[in-house]
């Protein structure tokens, strides 16, 4: 008899059973191109720290990864064929900062020259049906829900940790759309939502596109970016300005990658409760 009791409190208990380690930060990460990583990496950039990991989003055996496992965080991040993200150096500053006893762990899903849509969870199948088909294959990694598949990586990260807050690098395909704050609330609202967290203690800390100093074609996004506050009290925005992009006026540099991926550390550090 007191085997079924046991049995019955295990079922009660599901999948809160894991013991949480509320010194290992977890961030989830998303967007298009700029967060998934266009810029090639560098040497510096391979050289890792324990207390900074990755949970790795997709199968990539070339790198010695499989989906769902943690490893120490190097790109790429995002999938296989990758490069140098601003998630990297969000890291890489946040464990510089936070005493050593602290570990933080990030989760990158993105796809680039997406739309916000790709990321609703209602609506994304609308999104894929009508996606350009060099846009397919990178959705397909994700079992064709990028979305979900930041849901599921963040459940499974939970069993590990406790998310402490959502980076955000999209728009640029959203260039001109009004719409667009009130499009990522619904993205944010759903993530808190799905993944039971707080919205007072998990910030949205989303990044500028190229800045037109260093010739954004996609520059004037930005004020429309501006207004995400207004929209979600707890979303704050990183400056891209000075941020050294490349000549296609839509992507970062490398060096403008770790720039802006310390910048959105700065901007979270003095958000952590």
């Amino acid at each position: 008899m007191k085997a079924i009791y046991f049995l019955i409190a295990i079922l009660l208990i599901g999948p809160v059973g894991f013991a949480q380690d509320s010194n290992f930060h977890v961030y989830l990460s998303f967007g298009q191109s700029n967060m998934e990583g266009h810029a090639k990496f560098e040497s510096q950039d391979t050289i890792g720290n324990e207390r900074f990991q990755v949970l790795q989003s997709v199968d990539c055996p070339e790198l010695g990864r499989e989906a769902g496992k943690w490893y120490t965080a190097v790109p790429p991040l995002s999938r296989c064929d990758t490069g140098l993200t601003p998630t990297d150096y969000f890291g890489r500053t946040m464990i510089q900062n936070l005493p050593e006893n602290i570990k933080v762990g990030v989760i990158n899903v993105a796809v680039g020259g997406c739309k916000i849509e790709l990321f609703d969870k209602e609506n994304h199948k609308e999104y894929v049906a009508n996606a350009p088909h060099w846009m397919l294959p990178a959705i397909n990694k994700y079992n064709g829900n990028p979305y979900g598949h930041l849901v599921d990586l963040g459940k499974k990260a939970q069993e590990k940790g406790v998310i402490k807050g959502i980076l955000l690098h999209q728009g640029e395909s959203n260039t001109g759309d009004e719409q667009w704050p009130e499009k990522v609330k619904v993205v944010y609202e759903n993530l808190l939502k799905d993944l039971n967290l707080n919205a007072k203690e998990v910030p949205l800390i989303a990044g500028e596109m190229v800045s037109e100093e260093q010739g954004g074609k996609c520059a004037s996004m930005n004020k429309i970016l501006a207004k995400l506050p207004q929209k979600i009290p707890n979303a704050h925005i990183v400056s891209s300005e000075g941020c050294e992009a490349v000549d296609d006026g839509l992507h970062f540099s490398a060096a403008g990658y770790r720039e802006l991926g310390e910048r959105y550390a700065e901007k979270m550090l003095p958000l952590l409760k």
